[in-house]
């Protein structure tokens, strides 16, 4: 292990608590949990930050990693931080579909190396999302249902393990265990920083897809046709259901504000035609208030969901579930729809398809992706305000996911924003002690 007495020598980029640079370091797209670290590291690549793990691991000092600042585990005080937003290279190879994506990057910037090559990551709803982190968590993307989850197509990692020593992971490589750990269980239990990954990419130059909104009127019946629709529709179809009151705001569309609304999204892998025969029933169950269902282009795939992207304070978590039926859907929204004194937006997203299957060409079918057997997620995001703080939050998630009983098979590292300090229910026993072996094995004085 390398030993470095002076901290400036880490990085080109090096920020202590009174230094000019250092709030804007550490601030990212969650803003209702902070981060006070002793010492930042802005890696600009993989050598720097192998300099900056061995420099902390020689102190005793705790190595956290940011990326987009999307999915903040909870507030932190101390250690060293990586961010990584420098790292920001992509390398698309068309000929072999793949791309090589570092550390910092955006979903939005892979999909727009790919899009002139006709081909498109497993991203996400939000493009802004770092890439990385989200396939160490899984990654049920836009096309989940049709490839699978994200981390099921993962050809390689290169990682910096608390040794200080980079480290290239193939499914078929001499550490098969912590290419196993990472892939599903790298948001659970950290083991190193994952400086880049290839990634393989699909043929998908345009999908139909789009959404649906019902005014307030017309949420149960949307509910209750979303859910029976969902048990019909073959795998290329993956979708999704937000229900929340809109603020009554000037920047919102007058047809939206300070109403209570339910949208469904959709992306359809396939033909224009086959996916608005697929959709009629959704258009037909209630009065629509927006359609904007069509054949896009991947490149304008954010428009699918057109979740927010500008910072703001919040708390996330989810369910698991087996199944759904619209009786305890709507029980949920009762207590979490208007009137009630926390803003919340509960979404529900269909799962299974190839999500269930796991994947076989990338990951070799060996991850700790937990809760396959899924048929929904169910999420819920509250807003933190000076008046809702944390525990108010967690509190109310509880009573609201204990509405789900016995349905429920645990939660998904992914959707656990602000609430990933609590590990209980993202992986069954025996994922949980394979992970507790590899953390023993590769950081055993517990750095990350």
């Amino acid at each position: 292990m390398e030993h470095i007495n002076d901290v400036q020598q880490l990085a080109r980029v090096v920020l202590t608590p009174d230094a000019p640079g250092y709030e804007e370091e550490v601030s990212g797209f969650q803003t209702g949990f902070h981060q006070r670290p002793e010492v930042v590291v802005g890696a600009a690549d993989a050598d720097e930050v192998r300099r900056a793990v061995a420099y902390a691991a020689g102190r005793g000092l705790s190595v956290s990693v940011q990326a987009t600042g999307h999915g903040l585990p909870g507030a932190s005080e101390g250690g060293l931080l990586i961010t990584t937003r420098r790292m920001d290279e992509v390398r698309v190879d068309p000929a072999a579909r793949t791309a090589r994506v570092g550390a910092g990057v955006r979903w939005a910037w892979v999909v727009a190396a790919t899009a002139p090559h006709g081909l498109a990551p497993l991203s996400g709803s939000s493009p802004g999302v770092g890439a990385v982190s989200y396939v160490l968590g899984g990654g049920i993307g836009l096309l989940g249902r049709r490839f699978g989850y994200a981390s099921d197509h993962v050809r390689a990692l290169e990682v910096v393990t608390a040794d200080g020593a980079l480290r290239r992971l193939t499914p078929h490589g001499p550490d098969r265990d912590l290419w196993a750990a990472l892939l599903g269980g790298g948001n659970v239990v950290r083991l190193g920083v994952v400086t880049a990954m290839e990634i393989d990419l699909f043929p998908v130059a345009t999908l139909y897809g789009g959404y649906l909104r019902y005014g307030e009127e017309s949420v149960a019946a949307a509910v209750r046709a979303y859910l029976e629709w969902t048990r019909g529709v073959p795998d290329e179809m993956t979708s999704g259901l937000a229900v929340l009151v809109y603020p009554d705001a000037p920047g919102l569309p007058e047809h939206l504000r300070g109403r209570y609304v339910a949208t469904v999204s959709v992306a359809y892998a396939g033909d224009a035609a086959t996916g608005a025969r697929l959709v009629a029933p959704l258009r037909a169950a209630a009065p629509v208030l927006e359609d904007t269902l069509r054949e896009l282009p991947y490149a304008e795939n954010a428009t699918v969901y057109a979740e927010p992207d500008q910072p703001h304070a919040y708390y996330g978590d989810n369910a698991m579930v087996r199944d759904l039926d619209a009786d305890s859907a709507l029980r949920v929204l009762k207590a979490t729809g208007p009137g009630q004194p926390v803003w919340s937006v509960i979404q529900l997203s269909h799962l299974g398809g190839a999500l269930a299957r796991g994947g076989t060409e990338g990951g070799g079918g060996l991850d700790s992706v937990p809760h396959r057997s899924a048929a929904y997620a169910v999420r819920m995001l509250s807003a933190l305000t000076p008046d809702v703080d944390v525990p108010r939050v967690r509190a109310l998630h509880r009573e609201v996911f204990a509405l789900l009983g016995e349905q429920v098979l645990g939660r998904a590292a992914n959707f656990s924003f602000g609430g990933g300090d609590e590990v209980s229910g993202l992986h069954d026993p025996d994922l949980t002690a394979r992970l507790s072996r590899a953390k023993r094995h590769y950081d055993a004085h517990g750095v990350f």
